[in-house]
């Protein structure tokens, strides 16, 4: 099994959440490809993604680079295997339930619940990344 893990990080705190989720699918015998974008030419290169985004401004996905290449991806997430990861610095994670429902009325099949670490993720944030990969590589 391949997985994307599809990631943008200003910090370095998602993209230290998308290194364990890439260490979860890897522990569980699958191949992990870490990517800061996807075509939709690309979806049928993978078998599951995992998408990680932090909040930004008034709690909405980065819309500079990561919102166009995610809703170019929309259309084509139908009965695709996903789940959703990122950080915050405030707030209460408002804009990973409204992502989660977003994908879910674009036909996705979430794996299992999202991840969301404030701030720096600490160890259970870290844990439950690799949960998440795992739960992707099922």
């Amino acid at each position: 099994m391949k997985i994307a893990v599809v990631f943008w990080s200003g910090t370095g705190n998602t993209e230290a959440m998308a290194n364990a989720v890439a260490d979860g699918i890897k522990n569980a015998g699958a191949e992990a490809v870490l990517l800061s974008g996807l075509t939709t030419d690309e979806l049928d290169s993978y078998d599951a993604f995992a998408f990680g985004c932090p909040a930004m401004g008034s709690e909405e996905l980065e819309d500079g680079e990561f919102e166009p290449m995610f809703a170019a991806l929309e259309g084509k997430l139908n009965g695709k295997k996903i789940a959703l990861f990122g950080s915050y610095g405030w707030g209460d994670g408002e804009w990973m339930r409204n992502w989660e429902e977003r994908c879910k009325n674009d036909g996705a099949v979430i794996a299992c619940d999202f991840v969301i670490a404030n701030e720096a993720p600490d160890d259970d944030a870290i844990a439950a990344c690799k949960a998440l990969g795992a739960a992707l590589a099922k």
